[in-house]
């Protein structure tokens, strides 16, 4: 008898995601199914798939949020299980309903926690009530007509956010009390935008916070482990850069608490599969942030540093097997750091950018989880991440001296990237030693400045690339007609 009551898997992503999924299908035995764009043509994941069943909408975006199209899809292929990946449907409750009506397992969480998890004023309350610390704060559902009140007595700075938001969008801090009301109206006005919902809550903003997650996993027998921390507090705009792990900032016995709740949080939502808790750290004290119900895109880092396959737990709590390990056998080793790989340029305000890929080649010693091949093409049609570069050292600091061995190493040729911002941040003294916070980039803008070569510089640039250029190397070598027609006289 299988271990798995489903043969194939539909990956419901695109991307890096896409190809990381598919890998650790087929390496089960499976069969790996896609569904995919015609804007993605010529990506690694196609290579991959078993089958592929092409999906259209408005915009490609849409494409990947047309649950009919996608369920659809499946039945078609005879997939037995759907992976969502992250972002698009991952975390959308209706999607994860329509999966097990259409007679598929889903892979990830109950539809009900996903709702729980993914509504922020419920998941905050359900946190407080079981006991688990939450930063002070104000929800507007709690008493509409006095929630500017009650939100301007927490005192500046406060955080504005979505009840239903997600990714940074919506979010503002406010220092000002004086412009809270209109900062409101732009958040409730943001959050309709984004998500459909204006529904707001405030809480206290610590400054300079330490933004550190914890992998966990449950499995349907009861069973919740958590996998350790990452730290995530390199942001540019809520949206992470660098993840880590472990956090340079915990003391032993401060891990073993923040570990211990985000498992305590997973354990009393009766959690199934993998998820991810997060929290807002600061001076020896952490507060529940969110629980995001899906794979999060720094899974490797975790990966790295405790041998476990986070993609295979998930399809084997989703064929309903108990978790194969107990807590006290889930140990880390050395220091792993994730870099994301963008299409943007950081000069012009991290712009995104698109462009040919004309040459694509991933360092020795590091794992590359990339979205594009050579000779594809990176659109304005989806987010601009491009792959994702993993590095694991002893510790710390070979991590990131392996780190910026890798950036250099990197070779991403026909569009601007971020590759040149990442090195200059990774060697940033404050990046170093660990002193990090949320707020760093943001304070940090001169890293964004591409530095200015010199002439000389720029020449020898200029005659290395056109030695690379084959019209350019074959009208170099040719001898023109007149004199060819010399013959071998020499003078």
């Amino acid at each position: 008898m299988t271990a798995f009551p489903f043969e194939s898997v539909l990956i419901a992503n695109r991307g890096e995601i896409a190809a990381r999924v598919a890998r650790t299908v087929k390496a089960l035995g499976l069969r790996a199914l896609l569904v995919a764009h015609r804007v993605d043509e010529g990506s690694p994941a196609l290579a991959l798939a078993d089958d592929v069943r092409w999906i259209e909408g408005p915009t490609p975006v849409a494409a990947f949020l047309d649950i009919p199209q996608i369920i659809a899809a499946a039945r078609d292929m005879g997939a037995g299980a759907i992976h969502p990946g992250y972002g698009f449907l991952s975390e959308n409750a209706g999607f994860a309903r329509a999966v097990a009506a259409a007679g598929m397992i889903f892979v990830g969480p109950e539809p009900d926690t996903i709702e729980l998890m993914g509504d922020k004023v419920r998941a905050r309350a359900f946190v407080e009530q079981h006991g688990f610390p939450v930063a002070p704060s104000a929800i507007e559902d709690d008493d509409p007509a006095t929630f500017v009140e009650r939100a301007r007595a927490l005192g500046a700075p406060i955080l504005i956010k979505p009840s239903a938001g997600g990714g940074g969008k919506g979010m503002r801090i406010v220092r000002d009390m004086a412009v809270l009301e209109q900062e409101i109206a732009r958040g409730r006005s943001e959050g309709e935008r984004y998500f459909g919902d204006g529904r707001l809550f405030v809480e206290r903003y610590i400054e300079r916070p330490r933004h550190i997650e914890v992998q966990v996993l449950g499995d349907a027998h009861g069973n919740v482990v958590h996998l350790f921390e990452r730290e995530c507090s390199l942001q540019r705009r809520f949206q992470k850069i660098v993840e880590e792990a472990p956090s340079p900032a915990l003391t032993p016995q401060e891990r073993e608490r923040i570990c211990e709740t985000a498992a305590g949080v997973a354990r009393a939502a009766g959690y199934r599969n993998a998820g991810t808790v997060e929290f807002i750290y600061g001076q020896g004290e952490f507060y529940f942030l969110e629980m995001n119900t899906r794979l999060q895109v720094e899974h490797p880092v975790t990966e790295a540093i405790t041998g476990i396959d986070l993609v295979e737990q998930q399809l084997r709590i989703a064929a309903g097997q108990p978790l194969a390990f107990d807590q006290a056998e889930v140990t880390r080793s050395g220091h792993a750091i994730e870099l994301r790989i963008c299409a943007e340029d950081s000069a012009r305000d991290f712009a995104p950018t698109t462009g040919p890929v004309l040459r694509l080649a991933a360092p020795a010693g590091a794992r590359f989880d990339g979205g594009v091949s050579e000779g594809g093409r990176i659109s304005a049609a989806f987010d601009p991440m491009i792959g994702k570069l993993i590095v694991q050292g002893e510790d710390r600091a070979e991590a990131i001296a392996r780190a910026d061995r890798a950036l250099a190493g990197l070779v991403l040729l026909g569009l601007k990237t971020n590759i040149g911002y990442l090195r200059r941040l990774m060697g940033d003294p404050a990046v170093i030693a660990g002193d990090i916070h949320t707020g760093l980039i943001g304070e940090r803008t001169e890293l964004a400045a591409e530095p200015v070569a010199d002439e000389a510089t720029l020449a020898r640039l200029v005659a290395i690339a056109a030695r690379h250029v084959p019209e350019l190397v074959r009208e170099a070598a040719e001898i023109p007609a007149m004199h060819a027609a010399i013959g071998g006289w020499r003078n």
